[in-house]
């Protein structure tokens, strides 16, 4: 009689490897698509600017109060012909808010929608870390 033989089982762990070894081999192709900038090339630093809010945004308070340019603003209405007079009608392309950090959420969509409804093309908020 013959000898049955064993049949010896494929260890699980080869297709992990194969499956591990495809992915690396895909990083290090995708990740050599971006083009390297120019060794020669110094990037601005902006670490040393002052961090003060632009001078031509609507300040929100945490009182939910308005204010541009240091000077209180009653509602949305009064303030669009002030912006037009200081910057122009160019200036209602880009409308900026600075909120504080403690100004009720609230107040601030109701404050971009007055904006967008008085004429503002794109109201953009500018937060701590886009002042950096």
């Amino acid at each position: 009689m013959r000898a049955r033989r064993q049949k010896t089982e494929r260890e699980p762990t080869i297709a992990l490897i194969n499956i591990v070894f495809l992915m690396l081999i895909f990083f290090l192709v995708a990740g050599t698509l971006a083009r390297p900038l120019d060794p020669d090339l110094s990037l601005v630093k902006t670490s040393d600017l002052d961090q003060a809010p632009p001078a031509d945004a609507l300040v929100i308070h945490e009182d939910g109060s308005l204010s541009f340019r240091g000077e209180d603003i009653a509602d949305i209405e009064s303030f669009m012909p002030v912006l037009d007079e200081a910057m122009g009608e160019e200036a209602r392309a880009k409308v900026r808010i600075v909120p504080d950090r403690d100004a009720p959420a609230a107040r601030l969509v109701a404050v971009g929608r007055a904006l967008q409804d008085a004429g503002a093309e794109r109201v953009v908020i500018v937060t701590e870390r886009g002042l950096e």
